[in-house]
């Protein structure tokens, strides 16, 4: 996979939570992921197709996710829910449809997002292609993005 693939994820993951949540966050150092774990508990995926195939995963601990999404809804959400879920899918779906903008020589479709939540989930890949992991800090809490692209 090309590195440059990823950028489009962290500037749009970056825009993104200033514009729902008003903070910034930081990019840390992107690794391959090795293990077919998320980082976290709650995870928000939207699968890639057309003229490359892959995934993005958002996955948060389940407080940052509760109090990110309690964030974007101007209300405090304490229970894992439809709220939770439904605000961490819309996050994903923001954060890839921005990024798609950027792959203009790319003929990119987007899925529609899913969310899983539980300890020790797996997130099954496009096989031959590696995940890049990018975690952030934030305000609010920690988080990573997760980027399996494969190009023809």
């Amino acid at each position: 996979m090309n590195v440059a693939y990823i950028n489009p994820f962290i500037m749009s993951t970056v825009t993104t939570f200033e514009t729902m949540t008003k903070t910034r966050p930081t990019a840390g150092k992107p690794t391959v992921k090795t293990e077919p774990f998320p980082t976290y508990d709650v995870s928000g995926i939207i699968g890639l197709s057309g003229d490359a195939q892959g995934s993005i995963a958002i996955s948060f601990p389940k407080l940052v996710a509760l109090k990110i999404v309690s964030l974007m809804l101007g209300t405090e959400i304490k229970v894992v829910g439809p709220e939770l879920t439904d605000g961490v899918g819309e996050l994903a779906n923001i954060i890839s449809g921005n990024a798609k903008q950027h792959f203009e020589n790319m003929n990119l479709s987007i899925s529609l997002p899913n969310v899983v939540i539980g300890k020790d989930h797996m997130l099954g890949v496009q096989k031959g292609a590696p995940t890049i992991v990018v975690p952030f800090t934030s305000a609010i809490g920690s988080f990573s993005i997760e980027v399996t692209l494969k190009t023809k």
